[in-house]
């Protein structure tokens, strides 16, 4: 894999809005980590980014799982309290020798991008939706304004996910995989924001932290640290 490049992708729990406006802050969170870095922040699709830097996947490998908010939604007008979800999925950038795909398997359909980039993305079908046969995974791909360039993020994401899944497989053969730090995936739940106590938990180790708007902010590099060291 390479070591400088992750794709980070979120997406909503159940919860209609506000799991879809928490989803958002998580993607917002990590992508102005990565820019506090230097790190490059390249969107490939609606929840999922691009991050290239040095050694960036040793250091956001264990943000993968489920990541928990308890909080007053803006929209609660008796000022209940909301629990929400999102899922990180943490891919590794595969190399094409590492993952080999039939073409053969392949669907592509070409459509126009939803998302803001220039009168070209919007008039032209610049986006693309791929899917893969055999597994079913289906991956999209619109930010960029050529459809060459998206084709590519596409058949890279492919493999990024393909290769997850390899890694469930092996990890499933592991009597003790879920005491290693960095395996969770989208259905384990490993941190809870709570607003109102302005604190963070990492239920991996038990431990938190505090200055919950400024972890939102991006300031999270003492978190991902103290994960990555147990």
């Amino acid at each position: 894999m390479n070591p400088n490049s992750v794709t980070i992708e979120i997406r909503p729990g159940p919860g209609g809005q506000e799991a879809r406006l928490w989803a958002n802050d998580l993607l917002r969170m990590y992508s102005k980590y990565a820019h506090s870095q230097g790190w490059k922040v390249i969107p490939i699709d609606e929840g999922v980014i691009k991050i290239s830097g040095p050694h960036v996947y040793s250091l956001l490998r264990n943000e993968a799982g489920v990541h928990r908010v308890q909080r007053i939604p803006t929209t609660e007008r008796r000022g209940r309290i909301h629990t929400s979800t999102a899922s990180v999925a943490v891919l590794a950038e595969i190399p094409e020798a590492e993952i080999k795909i039939d073409p053969n398997d392949l669907s592509w359909e070409f459509f126009r991008a939803s998302s803001q980039g220039g009168q070209n993305v919007q008039k032209v079908s610049t986006a693309v939706r791929l899917r893969h046969q055999p597994s079913g995974l289906v991956v999209t791909a619109q930010s960029e304004r050529y459809q060459e360039q998206n084709r590519a993020n596409a058949l890279s994401l492919l493999r990024s996910k393909l290769w997850e899944i390899e890694e469930e497989k092996r990890l499933a053969s592991l009597s003790d995989q879920r005491a290693v730090i960095g395996k969770a995936r989208r259905n384990e739940k490993i941190r809870t924001y709570n607003f109102l106590q302005d604190r963070v938990t990492d239920h991996r180790m038990n431990k938190s932290w505090h200055n919950l708007e400024s972890i939102l902010a991006g300031k999270i590099e003492k978190i991902i640290k103290t994960v990555k060291a147990v």
